[in-house]
């Protein structure tokens, strides 16, 4: 059944994580918790003590980023196989479990919201659904938006891969480190960016704010910003 996102946010600030690999290097983590959490052997709810300036904010945890902690109170995500894979660990997560993806059409604890196809790029203005824009953190503008967000921050939005080749704690994916013919060729980044000149035009219209706290990001249409600087 779908869900309607209702206005629990009204006016306020939501902040959006996504997977880059620059969310570390924001919150000071050491590059040794870093490099477990790509590899595996710890969960991203390490990072958490180093987040603590996040955990009072409205945050929606995009795909494996709700493990951060319980402090994420929204978890969102477009992707079948992500699902499958995380079906069980998502089941216990506290927070909010909101998807597009129609395998989650008929879960009853996960909300369910249907792809705009009148709107697939930019911010859709129906509540019961999300402009899709190619991947689920374009994809959480949408829920953010119309949740009532009149500033919605941006983390972890690299659109790129790390200096280490790897994307991050998206490896937990099991894509693992990857070479540069791969990354030329497999690497959806290209198509990730696409909807967000669209999100940025409706979000004008709407006069809600976009930061995009991802210094290096591969996204122009956004202010950039430090997490220092707003926190």
């Amino acid at each position: 059944m779908t869900w309607q996102v209702p206005r629990i946010w009204e006016d306020g600030d939501v902040w959006i994580i996504g997977g880059g690999p620059s969310i570390p290097k924001q919150f000071g983590i050491p590059d040794k918790v870093v490099r477990n959490v790509i590899k595996g052997s710890s969960s991203p709810d390490v990072y958490s003590p180093y987040m603590s300036a996040l955990h009072d904010k409205h945050v929606i945890g995009v795909n494996i980023a709700y493990q951060l902690g319980d402090w994420i109170d929204m978890v969102f995500f477009g992707d079948g196989g992500f699902f499958l894979k995380y079906q069980k660990k998502l089941a216990e997560f506290p927070g909010l479990k909101v998807s597009c993806s129609p395998k989650t059409n008929d879960t009853p604890w996960v909300k369910y919201l249907f792809r705009d196809k009148k709107h697939p790029r930019g911010i859709s203005s129906n509540p019961r659904s999300v402009s899709w824009n190619g991947n689920s953190g374009a994809a959480a503008v949408s829920v953010a938006a119309n949740a009532g967000a009149k500033r919605i921050i941006l983390l972890g939005f690299d659109m790129k891969i790390g200096g280490n080749n790897t994307q991050h704690w998206h490896d937990s994916y099991g894509r693992g480190a990857i070479t540069e013919e791969r990354r030329l060729k497999k690497m959806p980044f290209h198509k990730h960016l696409r909807g967000f000149p669209a999100i940025a035009e409706d979000a004008k219209k709407r006069k809600i704010e976009i930061l995009n706290a991802s210094p290096d990001s591969a996204i122009q249409c956004f202010r950039k910003v430090l997490v220092k600087d707003l926190l």
